[in-house]
């Protein structure tokens, strides 16, 4: 793929503009259920949409890692270099990821920045006992049987985003609302 220039970009329409869309939270906050909401609405008004979904990534970019330290910030790098090659290119890169660590995710915003390229951080800030509650993928009842460790949020540390450049409090308000919230955002930045 050839990067489009500055200018390029300058002169795209607003559906044609890419950016990245990093939603960062604990598991089962409802991430990539806004994620999608969100990209049914984009493709509908025009837009080019791509869901990098981290259990997707995981199985097929990231296969092999674990859940260490320097596995995670691998795994947030790699998802970081596709999501901004997609979104360099016209693409709005929405992705569902926890990335857990401040310093993975300001690493994706910097190699954004150096490439001209839009990234929006976005903290899907539900409370863990409401995650638990949810336990989507069964991963809070594993944990509280003693059969996983590492949790996210549980037993493994969440760095929240001290300044998202939005907050969504998905357990006060529907899926609906919560893209609604999102697409906002990106209409106030001129990319909706």
């Amino acid at each position: 793929m050839t990067k489009r220039t500055s200018t390029e970009k300058k002169q795209m329409s607003v559906s044609d503009q890419g950016a990245t869309v990093w939603l960062t939270g604990l598991p089962s906050a409802g991430k990539t259920t806004i994620a999608y909401a969100l990209a049914e609405r984009l493709r509908a008004e025009g837009h080019r949409v791509e869901v990098l979904d981290g259990d997707e990534i995981r199985t097929f970019l990231s296969a092999g890692l674990g859940f260490s330290r320097a596995d995670r910030q691998v795994n947030v790098e790699r998802i970081g270099f596709v999501a901004e090659l997609l979104a360099g290119n016209g693409v709005k890169a929405l992705v569902p990821v926890i990335a857990p660590f401040a310093d993975s995710r300001e690493a994706v915003r910097k190699r954004h920045a150096a490439e001209g390229t839009t990234y929006l951080e976005v903290h899907v800030a539900t409370p863990v006992e409401v995650c638990s509650e949810r336990d989507v993928k069964g991963l809070y009842a594993q944990q509280a049987a003693g059969e996983i460790s590492g949790l996210t949020g549980v037993d493994d540390p969440y760095e929240a985003p001290e300044s998202p450049d939005l907050r969504i409090e998905s357990h006060t308000q529907t899926v609906r609302e919560s893209a609604s919230a999102l697409h906002a955002l990106l209409t106030e930045r001129g990319l909706a």
